[in-house]
């Protein structure tokens, strides 16, 4: 039976986003970390074995874009918390709405990432008529948790580390096929990926 007052309760809920956009941060931290930790390794492996060096490289990748798709759905969280405390504000709180909330609980305390996503899907629709910049995310969905390990990215990374450490690597063919990417376009696609992230942060206040 739903409540004559949709917005009892909502308090619990607004802490779980708070709370749950930290440990996403968290999260993101640690992938950073790690990053750096299989940058390290790939740097000591390049001088032993250009197969476990690639795996390093592999992880190191496969570990910033984790770390980018965990400040994407921070944003997303932080974001529904504002509309949320703005719509109890407001008093515009529909029946549908408490019963995202309902399931919202659910899915943050369990810190599952893919239903935290697409719970986050769900009480966007609500506030579609009050913002509609959320559209940036369209693509977060079912993609939260596969992640995709660009070769290309791999080869870029092995070659910026030896270049770096005055290093040489077997000249593979895929190696030199990379050997004239930019080694700062991945760094500049990822600093404009998390600027327009905090833009967006910033506006919902």
């Amino acid at each position: 039976m739903m409540s004559r007052n949709p917005s009892a309760g909502l308090d619990n809920t607004l802490f779980q986003l708070k709370f749950t956009s930290k440990q996403i941060n968290k999260q993101a931290q640690k992938a950073a970390k790690e990053e750096k930790q299989e940058a390290n390794k790939l740097k000591k492996a390049l001088n032993e074995s250009e197969e476990i060096a690639r795996l390093y490289a592999s992880n190191s990748v496969r570990k910033r874009n984790e770390r980018l798709q965990l400040l994407k759905l921070a944003s997303r969280v932080d974001s529904v918390a504002s509309r949320v405390q703005t719509a109890v504000t407001m008093r515009q709180v529909s029946g549908s709405m408490a019963q995202v909330c309902r399931g919202m609980d659910k899915a943050l305390q369990s810190m599952n990432l893919q239903q935290i996503t697409m719970i986050m899907d769900k009480f966007e629709q609500q506030f579609e008529d009050l913002d509609t910049s959320v559209n940036v995310y369209e693509d977060m969905g079912a993609n939260s948790d596969a992640v995709v390990i660009d070769n290309d990215r791999v080869d870029e990374l092995m070659n910026k580390v030896a270049d770096e450490n005055g290093l040489e690597l077997k000249q593979s063919a895929a190696l030199q096929d990379v050997a004239d990417v930019p080694a700062t376009a991945e760094a500049a696609s990822e600093e404009k990926e998390l600027k327009l992230a905090q833009r967006l942060k910033a506006l919902r206040g």
